[in-house]
């Protein structure tokens, strides 16, 4: 764990700024997005990096793995609800599309964040 903690992973740091950008997409109200809808997709972005943030400060590897296993999950959720909003017509495509790609790149990130910890449990 370096200096500043869990906001020196680089994967913390993206899943944080793809949270504001999530923030910033949602809160123009040409997007139409319904507030059950708006309020969930909020939920998911700001769960992804608070799970990672809880993971890494956690005191095993174990339970790191857990939250970080939380947050993949968080990243499929998200996902699912952008696919409905953009297909619901509540979401500009340029927006999906880039959100879409960054958490699709972002659940990756986070699954070689899970391997490299479990490698550490091994004897």
């Amino acid at each position: 764990m370096g200096k500043k903690g869990f906001k020196d992973l680089a994967v913390w740091q993206k899943a944080k700024d793809l949270a504001v950008s999530v923030y910033k997409v949602s809160d123009d109200r040409s997007q139409g997005l319904d507030f059950g809808l708006r309020d969930q997709i909020r939920r998911s972005a700001v769960s992804v990096a608070s799970n990672l943030a809880e993971g890494d400060e956690r005191d095993t590897d174990k339970d790191a793995i857990r939250h970080f296993y939380i947050a993949k999950g968080s990243v499929a959720e998200l996902r699912t609800q952008l696919q409905i909003g953009y297909e619901a017509g509540h979401m500009e495509k340029k927006d999906y599309e880039y959100l879409e790609s960054e958490y699709d790149t972002l659940g990756k990130q986070i699954g070689s964040l899970i391997q490299a910890r479990r490698r550490s449990l091994r004897p």
